[in-house]
């Protein structure tokens, strides 16, 4: 076993107040698994927010080194899947809150949990795709097998210049959809106009309570928010269409009625992707490596040294981070 260290990102609890520590560690300090990765990267979501900040107690045990995304080369292996020298991602499965994650120079982990980066993709790339992109690809996936279809009327998108709003649209104007996004951004139109939304709409019109039935408008909608705007997009669904539900900024809460599933036939699917299963993920990837535009990629992704993660809590909790963010891991 190497004796050499590695920078950590670490959060400690004493006396019930949470910090965070940049340190260094060995191997000999990770957690157990069959298979050990050389992280080169990691990215920042608004989960990695809500574990920084403690603002829920999401974390299990402590220390706990959080990152819920990690893209890396195995170093070791007891797994049959995977060897030294395989590039390898993982995405949720728990990591920053019962096993030690993405910000650190190594991760020892399940090998379950792993899925083969694709060759398209640098390390990097892959982190600027991340759960966020990845689970914008979930979505995707959801209202196509829904049978929501380009020609059929406008997609929603809610919370549109996020991680997951913005790999959405991009993904399905791509797909030929008519995307609207949702912002309480005015600023950021340009930016969502250029990844591929044909106009947009102010989210205060979905941020307070709304009647149960609204004027029909979306054949389909990606909503990241929650609460009184998922209900509201509800309410705004065209007879029979389909919201893929997959985020809390908002609130966890759903002020909703039947109204819109008992009289419009409408459909909401929840998105996991932290336990989703394999054959899912590798769907997911697939398409990203398939479709994805780089160069737009590019233009929604921000790059910040591990030291800095803690400070962007805030900001990722107020709605004020753009698109995607990837944390450089340094050895």
């Amino acid at each position: 076993m190497s004796t050499d260290t590695f920078p950590a990102l670490v959060i400690d609890r004493v006396d019930g107040a949470q910090s965070a520590s940049l340190r260094r560690i060995s191997d000999a300090d990770l957690p157990a698994g069959n298979v050990l990765v050389r992280v080169e990267a990691s990215t920042f979501n608004y989960k990695d927010g809500l574990l920084l900040s403690g603002a829920i107690p999401l974390i299990q045990s402590f220390p706990m080194v959080p990152g819920i995304d990690l893209a890396g080369i195995v170093e070791f292996s007891d797994h049959p899947d995977w060897e030294p020298g395989d590039r390898v991602i993982a995405n949720g499965w728990g990591l920053g809150e019962r096993h030690w994650g993405g910000y650190a120079g190594k991760c020892r982990l399940n090998g379950d949990w792993l899925v083969a980066c694709p060759a398209r993709f640098s390390s990097a790339q892959a982190m600027a795709i991340g759960t966020a992109g990845y689970t914008a690809m979930l979505c995707v996936m959801a209202l196509e097998r829904q049978g929501v279809r380009p020609e059929d009327g406008e997609v929603l998108v809610t919370g549109a210049s996020g991680g997951v709003g913005s790999v959405a649209i991009s993904l399905l104007a791509r797909r030929g959809y008519t995307v609207v996004a949702s912002t309480g951004r005015p600023s950021e139109e340009q930016y969502l106009n250029k990844l591929g939304a044909a106009s947009i709409v102010d989210r205060a019109r979905f941020s307070e309570k709304g009647a149960p039935l609204q004027p029909e408008r979306w054949t389909g909608a990606v909503d990241t928010v929650g609460s009184h705007t998922l209900a509201n997009v509800c309410a705004t669904l065209k007879y029979g269409g389909t919201v893929a539900a997959t985020g809390i900024a908002q609130g966890a809460e759903l002020p909703a009625t039947m109204y819109p599933l008992a009289l419009r036939g409408i459909t909401i699917c929840g998105i996991d992707s932290v336990y989703a299963p394999l054959a899912c993920r590798k769907e997911a990837w697939r398409s990203l490596e398939a479709e994805l535009d780089l160069d737009l990629l590019a233009a929604m992704t921000a790059t910040v040294p591990l030291a800095d993660v803690v400070e962007l809590a805030p900001a990722i909790l107020a709605g004020q981070i753009r698109g995607r963010v990837v944390v450089e891991i340094p050895s």
